[in-house]
């Protein structure tokens, strides 16, 4: 019996939600949206997906904040990395967005990894694929890519300097970062970076999108 935290969000909330994120879905992307929240809210009664546990908020502060990327920029398709993707975020969530993404979510926790291998099987996402691993040990076997994401990982100088690496060639690199954040990261060279991008029902979260130094357009 699901309880009162895993039950399914109602479509009504999920289209109201993602309306005021710019978003739109088909009933096959609310379906997986309820189906995600259901699995990542039972999942994190064992292992520690996330600290957030209403159903509500998750639905904003994950879906809806990782999904705005899809609103905010040219997203549509692509290979797309997610660096230290934990409960999926923001991969899995763009993944819902935009089906037509490949998507490498790259996690280092075997747990986290056997759960987002569990939602990629049981939502029967194509083109998605779990890499157990650092980050840093990748390279080649993911290149190249249209799009290195991270949305908690930190460590900008260190991950920014291995998405722009020969061996990776990232053509953008995506940041989901707070204000106090933006500073650093475009101190660190090798990226022109665009606009920043505030997220919505946020004071100090920001979407941060560079193009690597010498790309071609797209």
């Amino acid at each position: 019996m699901l309880t009162k935290n895993t039950a399914p969000l109602s479509a009504d909330a999920i289209v109201k939600a993602l309306h005021e994120f710019q978003l739109e879905a088909t009933t096959a992307q609310i379906a997986a949206i309820q189906r995600y929240v259901s699995m990542l809210l039972v999942w994190n009664e064992k292992i520690n997906l996330t600290a957030i546990r209403d159903p509500l908020e998750v639905l904003y502060r994950h879906f809806c904040e990782s999904m705005y990327a899809a609103a905010a920029m040219p997203l549509d398709a692509g290979r797309l990395a997610d660096v230290g993707s934990g409960g999926g975020f923001p991969g899995l969530a763009l993944k819902i967005a935009r089906p037509e993404l490949q998507v490498i979510l790259i996690e280092s926790n075997v747990k986290k990894a056997t759960f987002l291998a569990e939602v990629v099987r049981e939502l029967g996402f194509s083109d998605t694929r779990v890499l157990v691993s650092r980050y840093e040990d990748l390279g080649e076997e993911i290149a190249p890519l249209d799009f290195a994401c991270s949305r908690a990982l930190g460590e900008f100088d260190k991950f920014l300097g291995w998405a722009g690496s020969e061996r990776v060639a990232a053509r953008e690199a995506v940041l989901w970062v707070g204000g106090r954040d933006v500073e650093e990261v475009k101190k660190v060279r090798g990226w022109n970076w665009k606009e920043l991008i505030a997220i919505p029902h946020s004071l100090q979260r920001f979407l941060l999108v560079g193009v690597r130094e010498g790309t071609a357009p797209p």
